[in-house]
């Protein structure tokens, strides 16, 4: 299973961004469902992602009504809309999948929850 992740850029504060993520290989059963950060320096981080049900969005306080995750199960894509984007946003976005079967760790906040990762997109917000 590959994820690729795409669209990020550099933008200023207050611009918005849209991130896709696409599943390929063999996909069946896997779900792309979150998105983490990592800024330089720092570990990486949870953003959003579907809870248990797949369907209820998580989202981590700070982009909170900023940011908007969803997902197209027939394409196997999830997606990450960010809205009025600060400096603070700026770190490698990376899209992370389970399997069916995979247990959530901390209602899948958790980075331990997800067995595959994209290579990660770049987003840099200028203030």
């Amino acid at each position: 299973v590959q994820l690729q992740a795409s669209g990020g850029g550099l933008v200023q504060a207050g611009d918005s961004l849209r991130l896709s993520c696409a599943a390929s290989g063999r996909t069946f059963g896997i779900i792309p469902r979150a998105w983490f950060r990592q800024a330089p320096g720092k570990e990486r981080e949870f953003v959003a992602s579907f809870s248990a049900n797949g369907f209820s969005p998580i989202y981590t306080d700070s982009v909170k009504g900023r940011f908007i995750i969803s997902r197209d199960g027939a394409k196997n894509m999830v997606y990450l809309q960010m809205f009025n984007l600060i400096p603070e946003d700026t770190a490698v976005y990376y899209c992370a999948a389970t399997a069916s079967s995979d247990s959530a760790f901390d209602g899948f906040r958790d980075r331990r929850s997800y067995r595959y990762w994209g290579q990660g997109t770049q987003v840099t917000v200028s203030s």
